[in-house]
């Protein structure tokens, strides 16, 4: 059985390629039951509150949402361990990967799903900045991943950064009136106000909770309009009824009339 390789700090590794490639399918298996699904807070930026939490759950639901309704075959998930070959995990406050299904994941491992991420995104409220502007660019560079998205709420700031075909370092994402665009999601992106904001073309993507509200007030406008539709029907219901009763009464008294002999 292939022991798990460590870094310095003490945490797993994922076999290099090589060796995964190497390994018959239940000893992969075993090797990732050995990966832990978590992160130690040694090897995260401390909790940042709701700022934190916000950002990355409104960005989570609105990218989830989109791709749902366009019938991608794409994962999108929240600091999910990853997994490079032999590289020091990481769990990254948001993660794209296209071409993959979107069953739930303990973790993600680039040898066993074939690939690596697509698109990433980093929040940063406070403290030190230099794990997401600096260490992260040059890492996420080096990993390969195509594009990195850093947006720093606190300073409400957003940069982006594309992998060009055969480089090894990020160029920056030029953005055009506040607007930057991302190619690996076919998407714009931009700070407006306190929130990050997607757009395709001019439409921009509903969070969650606006989808949500969107779609109670459009429930509450049909709700109404059937009110309205089952109140006008018995209001007719009613009047047809009043006019038959009449014209039954009318019917009654000309009959009554017929058979009343008249009267000298």
């Amino acid at each position: 059985m292939l022991p798990v390789r460590r870094t310095s700090a003490g945490f797993p590794l994922a076999p290099t390629q090589a060796e995964w490639d190497a390994l018959t399918e239940s000893e992969r298996d075993e090797v990732l039951g050995m990966l832990p699904g978590e992160v130690t807070d040694a090897e995260m930026s401390p909790p940042e509150g709701d700022r934190h939490f916000r950002a990355k759950t409104r960005a989570l639901g609105a990218l989830r949402g989109y791709f749902a309704r366009q019938r991608r075959r794409v994962y999108v998930a929240a600091e999910l361990p990853v997994y490079y070959p032999n590289e020091p995990r990481f769990a990254p406050d948001l993660l794209v990967a296209f071409d993959v299904g979107d069953e739930e994941r303990d973790r993600w491992v680039v040898s066993k799903e074939g690939k690596g991420l697509d698109w990433v995104l980093e929040v940063h409220v406070g403290g030190d900045r230099k794990k997401d502007a600096e260490l992260n660019v040059a890492r996420y560079a080096r990993l390969g991943i195509p594009e990195y998205f850093l947006y720093d709420r606190a300073k409400g700031r957003l940069s982006a950064y594309r992998l060009a075909a055969g480089a090894t370092a990020y160029a920056p994402i030029v953005p055009q009136h506040g607007v930057y665009p991302s190619a690996v999601l076919g998407l714009d992106v931009q700070v407006e106000k306190d929130r990050l904001r997607f757009f395709a073309g001019t439409a921009l993507l509903l969070e969650s909770e606006e989808l949500i509200a969107r779609l109670e007030e459009m429930l509450d406008e049909v709700q109404l309009r059937v009110e309205q539709e089952t109140k006008r029907r018995e209001e007719e219901t009613a009047r047809r009824e009043s006019v038959e009763a009449e014209n039954a009464q009318l019917r009654e008294e000309l009959a009554r009339l017929r058979k009343s002999p008249p009267q000298t």
